[in-house]
């Protein structure tokens, strides 16, 4: 069960949004060179380096090397490139569905396979990735991924996370239970990396910086921590203890929004998870996250987010479904 309490903050509330179910979980061993060009439209993507160097050059950001230790985090649903240099011409393609083939469409994953979630040139490869993808937009929230850029780096020095090495460890394991570790593993470094990555002057968002500001610090917080409370513009500068106008001035000046807009995507992103679990109501969900009605809910989630709450019940609850996610190598075919 989801609980939002009332220490919560801007960040906690965003982080808390990643729920891997039954993740794709790959680890890569490969000799140079190599070049693998990924089109699987995932929502969001981490990769981490244990050994050798790779790099990572996404349609649309600037390309990034990686040392082991690193973790990148990829925006979606553009493609990229992994390979040992940029110059390297792709060898391999990586489809939806995590379907692997030549350029051609030939199928590679008997060839490639080395087995329990292990795939690669061969298994004496210098070069060791983890890869790590949610595969529906349900799995992490739209507020999460529009604060992301496409590409992101944690070089290994900045955070010294013993999670890549634990992650390393068990995702060639095959035990009982194993796909529920692996998944709050990933969930783990993704917020780990993310975290350590918010933390930077020059990367964290308005909002981030806003929530140290001595009028709209409080302000995210009571609305972070209150979502079903009726809040106007009014009330809320009223609680800080500033004017109504001072607050709109500056909490639209420094998170980038107005108060109730803000206000808005938060009690939908909070929606959002409710929704996943299995015997929340919709109405239970309305009156958690401060609508008057399920009627009233449904209409602001539809018209921000472009479905409906029980398509996106049905989307999230589908996460766990398929072939690929728990087993060997070769189901990338």
């Amino acid at each position: 069960m989801i609980v939002y309490h009332r220490a919560m903050d801007p960040l906690t509330g965003l982080l808390d949004g990643p729920r891997a179910r039954g993740a794709f979980l790959l680890r890569s061993v490969l000799d140079p060179p190599y070049a693998l060009r990924i089109e699987d439209r995932a929502p969001l993507t981490v990769v981490a380096l244990v050994s050798g160097t790779a790099w990572l050059v996404p349609d649309d950001a600037a390309p990034a090397t990686l040392r082991p230790g690193d973790v990148a985090v990829l925006r979606g649903p553009d493609g990229y490139l992994v390979a040992d240099d940029p110059a390297t011409p792709p060898q391999v393609v990586i489809h939806p569905g995590q379907r692997c083939t030549t350029l051609r469409g030939e199928p590679l994953a008997e060839s490639m396979a080395l087995g329990v979630r292990t795939w690669g040139t061969g298994p004496g490869g210098s070069t060791v990735l983890l890869t790590g993808t949610y595969q529906l937009p349900g799995e992490v929230s739209r507020r999460l991924l529009t604060a992301l850029p496409p590409l992101l780096v944690v070089p290994a020095d900045e955070w010294r996370s013993p999670l890549v090495p634990l992650l390393a460890q068990e995702v060639s394991r095959d035990a009982p239970g194993q796909a529920a570790v692996l998944d709050r593993l990933l969930d783990l470094l993704l917020i780990g990396a993310l975290r350590t990555w918010f933390g930077r002057a020059d990367a964290a968002p308005g909002w981030y910086r806003a929530a140290g500001d001595p009028v709209v610090g409080p302000a995210l917080r009571l609305l972070a921590n209150d979502p079903a409370q009726g809040w106007t513009v009014a009330a809320l500068a009223a609680e800080v203890g500033v004017s109504r106008a001072v607050l709109a001035r500056r909490f639209t000046e420094l998170v980038g929004e107005p108060p109730m807009a803000y206000l808005t995507g938060w009690r939908l992103t909070l929606a959002a998870d409710l929704l996943r679990e299995p015997d929340a109501t919709l109405g239970a969900v309305a009156r958690r996250v401060g609508y008057a009605s399920p009627y009233a809910l449904s209409t602001a989630f539809r018209r921000v987010r472009g479905i409906s709450p029980s398509q996106h019940r049905i989307g999230g609850g589908s996460a766990g479904g398929g072939s690929a996610r728990g087993g060997r190598a070769g189901v990338l075919g």
